[in-house]
């Protein structure tokens, strides 16, 4: 049977690890072992670009070498004076394979799917690129370039098949998934083929329903005027299907396309409610709310230019940028539940955060 890399890693995350690694980060333990279902595809699917990139491969051969013995120590260091040694050696490697800025894209699209916020999104998944590079280096053996440009490209359909759906669509305009190709394609679009399965299922019931009258006495014939129906329900399935079908399939490929006047919209917008996720996380009461209240309006304003500019969009740009925005709104309407439910938190930000709703409520329309 085939490695499957995933699998091996989070067969070494057990419920017990997990529990020990949010504890150790300060973290909810069923939030952290969510963020860990994104994270660890996420974080294969950039390494997987890292060894097509000239010079890449052996780049995570030199990394994974340093963690030969990880495996082996992670629990003992978690709780310990170790415990920041892993993590800042963790974040260097990020930096270092990836660069920052998709470093940051990476955590701040697990912070934002699990509602950890991107700064523990990032501390998170500089805890698991040891725990990721050690798992290579156990089972790679022999760990040389061409060792580690055959084993990503062996992975791909295993990386792409465990990543989250709603978690692909939240990178599909990074550029972290590029490499993956028509298996990522495959997993952001997989509520699409729901749907459309879902048509044909009622186009076949159609079919049978017709056969049915035809062969029925005439006193069943009532049966031909379900068909009408059956009709409506299956058109009213296309319909609904085919423009989300269209934004999967267009968000892979234009989300970056969203400029106007020289600014990136899906890029402005993702990195508004990015922090607007990791302030809120922030607020625990008054005093924290009164702080947080600069960011608030700021993030308000940047939201307020996006919405004034989404006019001069396309159709399909409008519907790649809703694409963008609807899967980070339930976290963030939760996160303003959470809030705005701590004893003087309301009166401090309600109406900024009022505000912001009604900003938000224009990109999704």
């Amino acid at each position: 049977m085939a490695m499957d890399l995933v699998s091996l890693i989070m067969k070494f995350l057990t419920p017990e690890m997990i529990g020990r690694l949010a504890s150790a980060l300060g973290l909810d333990r069923t939030t952290t072992s969510s963020a860990i279902e994104a994270a660890v595809p996420g974080l294969l699917a950039a390494l997987a670009g890292v060894a097509t990139k000239p010079g890449g491969p052996q780049k995570l051969a030199d990394a994974a070498k340093q963690e030969t013995a990880t495996l082996d120590k992670f629990a003992s260091m978690l709780g310990t004076s170790g415990q920041a040694s892993i993590v800042e050696r963790g974040s260097q490697m990020l930096t270092s394979l990836l660069g920052k800025g998709d470093q940051n894209a990476l955590a701040n699209a697990v912070g934002t799917y699990s509602g950890l916020g991107s700064t523990a999104g990032g501390s998170l998944l500089s805890a698991l690129a040891p725990v990721v590079m050690s798992t290579i280096a156990r089972q790679q053996g022999v760990l040389n370039a061409g060792n580690i440009a055959n084993l990503f490209a062996s992975q791909k359909d295993n990386i792409a098949g465990a990543l989250p759906s709603s978690f692909g669509r939240m990178l599909s305009g990074t550029g972290l998934l590029d490499t993956l190709g028509d298996a990522a394609r495959r997993t952001v679009g997989a509520g699409g083929e729901a749907t459309r399965a879902a048509a044909a299922s009622v186009a076949r019931t159609i079919d049978d329903t017709r056969r049915s009258a035809v062969a029925a006495p005439a006193a069943t014939n009532w049966l031909l005027w379900a068909i009408p129906a059956l009709v409506i329900a299956a058109l009213l399935l296309w319909l609904l299907a085919k423009p989300t079908e269209q934004v999967v399939q267009q968000g892979v490929t234009t989300a970056q396309n969203l400029t106007v006047g020289g600014i990136d919209l899906g890029k402005q917008v993702t990195d508004s409610i990015n922090t607007l996720q990791s302030t809120l996380t922030d607020i625990t009461d008054p005093a924290s709310a009164q702080a947080a209240l600069p960011r608030l309006r700021e993030a308000t304003a940047q939201i307020d230019k996006v919405s004034g500019m989404v006019g001069q969009l396309s159709d399909v740009q409008r519907k790649v940028l809703a694409g963008l925005v609807n899967p980070m709104m339930s976290t963030l309407n939760q996160l303003f539940d959470k809030v705005l439910a701590i004893p003087g938190v309301a009166e401090v930000i309600k109406p900024t955060v009022d505000t912001l709703k009604a900003k938000l409520a224009t990109l999704v329309a």
